[in-house]
């Protein structure tokens, strides 16, 4: 791990930055207090609710943390593949007593004003999620003192991060929950992810900045060995998911190790882009016929989403989650990155044991 990397948290256990509530600054604060790096989520937020919620984390913790900005996307949704699909979820409208939304609500998620805050009060860490910022904004960061990330799904997704400056890649295999971080939404790669320890030493290979895996995380047996395949930390989501002060909807929560739902699946049902979550009624039924339009369905499916929820519906719901879900342990998020230290220790000896 680089040192800068190295000074940001005691042990190279990252939390992952999870858009839609989930990553709160109570959770944030509790594992960088814990010796990890907590990570904020900007996605979906105004750039104000993202400033309340960094002074909000300053007042929790002194210790270094993490926010997340999604890249502003390309127009490339096709209006009228936008337009059957809204006639297909018609029902569920009806169903759950809710308007669609206005799939034409934004594509820069605030990007600019969030960057203008960030820079203006600077944080420890920025990464971006759905491709990489120009090099001059990152050279702002640099000179702001803030440490960048990229997030990517290839090699040369990775070598776009060095090119522009980046301090380092979230490296993210197809095993992730929640949205793949691809620079690129190409329909004609569907089903194409790499898996992550493939990707680690793809990614090594390509660049020579540090590596933070992530992707169906869940053990520190499993930090132990993307560690020793070439990442300098590790970086779980569904892992702090069901922590009590994660800031996730309880029947998200519960619906980790709920029997019902058995296996997860990459689904366009909810976004528009490719995202993995556990296969439940609205994903089979609308799954097959999403198109590929992010953020626009995201617009249209959100209300529906809310008042599922709301509802007590698991089966409207996005159920973001890693491959490992069932592994999820309903710990305070400080104990869970002790216990994943523990085992990462127990898995190194064992390493060292037995190669002696």
């Amino acid at each position: 791990m680089s040192s800068a990397l190295t000074d940001l948290c005691r042990y190279p256990i990252v939390q992952a930055p999870m858009a839609g509530g989930a990553s709160c600054p109570q959770l944030a604060a509790a594992v960088s207090d814990a010796g990890g790096l907590g990570f904020l989520a900007a996605g979906y937020k105004t750039a104000d609710g993202m400033y309340q919620e960094v002074k909000q984390i300053r007042g929790l913790t002194g210790q270094p943390f993490g926010v997340n900005l999604f890249m502003p996307q390309p127009n490339t949704a096709d209006p009228a593949a936008v337009g059957v699909y809204r006639h297909q979820l018609a029902g569920e409208a009806t169903w759950y007593e809710t308007p669609l939304g206005d799939p034409d609500s934004g594509r820069d998620d605030g990007y600019e004003a969030k960057l203008a805050i960030l820079l203006d009060d600077p944080v420890p860490v920025v990464s971006f999620t759905f491709g990489c910022p120009s090099r001059n904004v990152l050279d702002s960061f640099a000179k702001a003192g803030t440490f960048t990330v990229v997030t990517v799904t290839t090699p040369e997704e990775a070598q776009a991060g060095q090119w522009a400056g980046a301090d380092a890649v979230c490296v993210q295999g197809v095993e992730a929950g929640g949205h793949q971080g691809t620079h690129r939404d190409d329909p004609a790669s569907e089903g194409a992810g790499i898996g992550l320890l493939s990707l680690i030493g793809l990614v090594r290979e390509a660049v020579r900045l540090p590596v933070i895996a992530t992707g169906g995380l869940m053990r520190g047996g499993q930090i132990a060995a993307v560690l020793a395949a070439g990442a300098g930390a590790a970086q779980l989501g569904t892992a702090f998911l069901v922590c009590p002060e994660s800031g996730a909807n309880a029947l998200h929560k519960q619906a980790m190790t709920n029997p019902l739902f058995v296996r997860t699946e990459l689904t366009r049902a909810f976004s528009g882009r490719p995202a993995r979550g556990l296969v439940n009624r609205f994903m089979r039924e609308h799954g097959p016929y999403a198109p590929a339009a992010y953020p626009q369905v995201h617009h249209l499916t959100s209300g529906l989403r809310k008042a599922a929820a709301k509802a007590g519906d698991p089966q409207g719901m996005a159920l973001w989650a890693g491959q490992g879900h069932t592994m999820a342990r309903e710990l305070p998020a400080g104990q869970l990155v002790e216990v994943l230290v523990a085992e990462l220790d127990s898995a190194r000896a064992a390493l060292a044991l037995g190669g002696s």
